[in-house]
């Protein structure tokens, strides 16, 4: 290869995530990499060079397995450093990653696997290939299954991963050169992942990311200090939503160190351990921290009860103002510096020794943050910036940066992003982050990829005069009232579920509808509080059904109606005697299943309007 050659090649290499990841093996070569959770439990780490070596071996042992160019191979499995190699094997055989929640059932599984064509699929455990077992005779493409965690059912179809990993040592002097030629071919522009939407209404599509994506996104959120290789990244996000892969291509572009446990259970014990000073969450985390704070501190006896209550109605008051945008009264500006003085201050110093003692910030994304639960925070010290994209424009479109952060938005578009509001209040975006396409789906990616190269999102927002980006709803979300009002029902659940931590879920439904109702369930650790208190005979189910569940919860809708205009108020609730999960009422990335709930729920929604309620 001629010195030109070499370095266009080593330039291309550069502009590609796997071309990122090599360079900063050069870079940080013996420095540490991750810190994860290994077969027996406990913590295990590796450096950037043996992250290196595992993924040219397991890429050597790909190649034994007739792996092409361009072949698709599914991960179905949880985030865990297994799910980091394999990916990184993918790309150095120039193919493309195809992540599945490893929550989705088999049929769901299924669609993907057929949809996409692959032919490699790397699973998680017994359970995962439980599925692909029972998707056998539809999945005919699938050549190999490689099992993470060692199970496999002794047939030709699967191996181990551990066997793989053989195969690749053995094979890692004979398939080299073949390796270097397979990645320094993978171009900008070819396909890195395809990301499947999760699916709230109708069958998902594959959302074509390329490495020109990814890339732009990782070196982007570093210029604007999101993250440096100093850093410490806790990750529990599933890697088959766009929110984690962002964090993982910016880690592997960055160099900083992260630490991997999808064990959301093990959150809190994990953030003592690894003392992260970032981490990524959606909304619900957060929701329940605060949930817990809230909770716990209303609980308290005597005069530090009733002077946390106190500093509570002082934020709700003043976050409430700040919200509408209407001045707040040097009364209330008193009232808050006192309230973080005698209250705050300590919710800051519990909140961080909780989270480690290192934390600089969080970053939340993938729904909604309630703004009051955002101002608690922020009144405790705790910086949470709030970010906005979608799975179309590769994660990070717009988000807040630590010295550039206001609450109640989604932060400034990334440098080299545009957004603007078309006509009807939707969101367009144009930049380097937007999507290729949906993959075999030309008409549906006409429908989004409008003229000038914009992307139309379906969210509907507004720029305020500073540039700073707000979300109002989801175009598809919006109720219009029988009296043609229109409504966006994300901003009354996320005020419902801020205004009381015994409140999990709430969904808003009045779509040609005389009025708005609501069904409700119940925080079960917070439930079991309320029923012990009031004496509350029986289990879960019981405390949703009694009347001093009902009474929680009219008194908690009451303060929200008081804040919204009339036509927005609720004016009837069912509460649940089961919380929504994962695969049911919610998508793997916790947003409700509108249209699923309005259909399983039919019965109780019809109900709400057999009587007649004042407007």
């Amino acid at each position: 290869m001629s010195a030109l050659a070499a370095e266009e090649t080593a330039a291309t290499s550069a502009s590609t995530i796997i071309g990122a990841f090599e360079a900063t093996v050069a870079r940080r070569g013996d420095n540490l990499a991750a810190k994860y959770r290994g077969d027996d439990g406990g913590w295990t780490q590796s450096s950037w060079n043996e992250m290196d070596r595992e993924r040219k071996t397991l890429a050597a042992g790909l190649l034994e397995l007739g792996l092409s160019k361009g072949d698709r191979v599914v991960i179905l499995s949880n985030s865990c450093w297994r799910w980091m190699v394999a990916d990184l094997a993918i790309q150095s055989c120039a193919s493309e990653t195809v992540p599945i929640y490893q929550s989705n059932l088999p049929h769901e599984a299924e669609y993907i696997i057929n949809d996409c064509g692959a032919v490699v699929v790397f699973a998680e455990d017994a359970e995962q290939l439980a599925k692909l077992n029972e998707k056998r005779s539809e999945i005919g493409n699938v050549r190999k299954v490689v099992v993470f965690d060692g199970s496999d059912d002794s047939s030709d179809w699967t191996m181990k991963y551990s066997e793989l990993m053989a195969q690749g040592e053995a094979a890692l002097s004979k398939q080299a050169a073949a390796l270097a030629e397979r990645q320094n071919s993978v171009q900008g522009s070819d396909i890195l992942t395809i990301i499947y939407t999760s699916g709230t209404t109708g069958r998902p599509k594959g959302v074509v990311l390329t490495h020109d994506n990814m890339f732009y996104e990782a070196k982007t959120s570093m210029s604007v200090g999101l993250i440096g290789d100093e850093d410490m990244q806790l990750l529990f996000l599933p890697m088959a939503h766009v929110f984690a892969k962002v964090l993982q291509c910016i880690w592997f572009y960055g160099g900083h160190q992260m630490a991997i446990d999808a064990d959301t259970t093990r959150i809190v014990e994990n953030l003592g351990q690894v003392k992260p000073t970032v981490m990524a969450s959606v909304p619900r985390i957060f929701e329940k921290v605060f949930a817990k704070v809230v909770g716990g501190g209303l609980e308290t006896p005597g005069i530090k009860g009733k002077l946390f209550k106190w500093a509570v109605g002082v934020n709700d008051r003043y976050a409430q103002l700040m919200i509408d945008g209407r001045p707040v009264p040097f009364g209330l500006e008193f009232q808050l510096s006192l309230a973080k003085k005698l209250v705050f201050s300590k919710v800051n110093q519990r909140l961080n020794d909780t989270f480690g003692g290192n934390m600089r910030f969080f970053i939340s994304g993938g729904a909604p943050l309630p703004k009051k639960m955002a101002y608690f925070f922020s009144n405790a010290g705790i910086l949470i910036l709030e970010g906005y994209g979608l799975t179309e424009t590769s994660a990070a479109s717009c988000v807040n940066r630590p010295d550039a952060n206001k609450i109640g938005s989604v932060g400034l578009p990334l440098p080299g992003t545009e957004v603007k509001i078309a006509e009807d209040g939707e969101i367009l975006i144009k930049g380097p982050g937007v999507m290729r396409e949906y993959y075999g789906r030309p008409e549906a990616t006409s429908e989004v990829k409008l003229d000038g190269g914009w992307f139309a999102t379906g969210d509907i927002g507004v720029i305020d005069g500073d540039g700073f980006v707000k979300i109002t709803d989801r175009k598809k979300d919006l109720i219009v009232t029988a009296g043609g009002k229109n409504v966006a029902p994300q901003n009354i659940e996320s005020a419902f579920k801020s205004a009381n931590p015994l409140i999990s879920q709430v969904m808003v439904h009045g779509d040609k509808r005389k009025y708005l109702v609501a069904l409700v369930t119940l925080e079960p650790e917070a439930a079991q509080k309320l029923g012990a208190e009031n004496g509350v005979q029986g289990g879960y189910e019981e405390i949703c059904r009694s009347q001093a569940a009902r009474d929680a919860v009219q008194a908690t809708l009451d303060g929200v109606n008081a804040n919204l205009a009339k036509y927005e108020t609720i004016k009837k609730f069912a509460i649940l005697d089961k919380d929504f999960e994962i695969g049911e009422e919610l998508t793997p990335t916790l947003k409700v299943k509108r249209k699923f709930c309005n259909e399983k729920f039919k019965s109780i929604l019809d109900s709400f309007y057999d009587e007649q309620v004042a407007d």
